[in-house]
């Protein structure tokens, strides 16, 4: 079982929230993300304990292979850690954004696309994000409406509560919007385009550069009713909520301890504790599993205990 150093990423729009959150001794303001498990290069989380500690994500994947991260997984992204997890804190309202598939990356030279889901954490009253076209519009109609500043009326908008699911496929339009305090689970890629920033300066009084032309190409246009995942949460029952080709995510929420079977998965797994505190037991080890600490579980793990009253995230490929 591993646990990473965070990195903690100062933003203009970051908030006061993952401090506390994740019980850290440090006075750093305006921290806009956590990221608790990255490969992305420049950017990679380093083991904080144990016998590995000190070692990067992806020195260990290079070490380890498919005992890390299981053999398909291994073949399939080598010595590249798939997936990135990050807690995002926003005082403001983030730009709003779309990523390409997969497919549409290549073709305008990235090396992959990004898809990803958000879980909420405890919000500020009354927070709201966008995800999704609420409206049919075509690529010109979207460019006039950046363009005259009504893209926002184009989009789908819900108020935030704490649990709350959406999903958000490569090709969606999506922003995190003030007082949302969430949980991401995405494809390790840093490529993102901005749609529209609300006319907002920088540091300089300039405006950020917006990619209107990519975003056009990258945006999946099919209007759907209901972007926000449903689930009924149950004690000590697993819930799936997002099953995807990049990744697979549960919700558990335990008052009871449970044993994890993990003897059919080829794949590693990664925990991420939301709620309360918990002790795992896997292979003789022992370690917490409070809010705020997310734990990479190696492929040869079979089965993991859950001992506490805590809710976390499972996720795996």
């Amino acid at each position: 079982m591993y646990k990473f150093k965070a990195l903690l990423k100062q933003t203009i729009w970051g908030g006061d929230k993952i401090i506390p959150f994740k019980k850290l001794q440090t006075k750093l303001e305006n921290v806009g993300e956590s990221w608790e498990i990255s490969g992305v290069p420049g950017n990679e989380t380093i083991v904080a304990e144990g016998p590995m500690a000190g070692k990067k994500l992806n020195e260990l994947v290079k070490e380890l292979k498919a005992d890390l991260v299981g053999h398909e997984n291994y073949e399939r992204f080598g010595d590249e850690f798939p997936l990135l997890i990050k807690f995002i804190d926003a005082r403001q309202d983030l730009s709003i954004q779309v990523h390409p598939n997969d497919e549409v990356a290549h073709r305008q030279g990235k090396e992959r696309g990004k898809t990803e889901m958000w879980y909420a954490l405890k919000p500020e009253p009354g927070a709201q994000l966008y995800n999704g076209l609420k409206q049919q519009i075509t690529p010109e109609e979207y460019k006039q409406m950046v363009a005259n500043d009504t893209i926002t009326d184009a989009l789908a908008r819900y108020e935030v509560h704490e649990g709350d699911v959406f999903f958000i496929p490569a090709g969606r339009i999506h922003a995190i919007g003030a007082g949302c305090f969430v949980a991401e689970i995405q494809q390790t890629s840093d490529v993102t385009y901005r749609i529209y920033d609300f006319k907002r300066r920088d540091k300089d009084g300039n405006f950020r550069q917006l990619h209107t032309h990519e975003a056009a190409e990258a945006i999946d246009y099919t209007v759907l009713p209901d972007y926000r995942t449903r689930y009924s949460l149950e004690k000590n029952i697993p819930q799936q909520v997002v099953t995807c080709p990049y990744f697979t995510t549960a919700v558990y929420d335990l008052t009871e301890p449970m044993t994890l079977d993990y003897s059919d998965l080829d794949s590693f797994i990664i925990i991420i504790g939301v709620k309360g505190e918990g002790m795992l037991t896997a292979d003789g080890e022992q370690t917490t599993l409070r809010a705020g600490e997310t734990i990479l579980l190696p492929a040869t793990t079979k089965e993991v205990r859950v001992d506490g009253e805590v809710r976390f995230l499972e996720t795996y490929v």
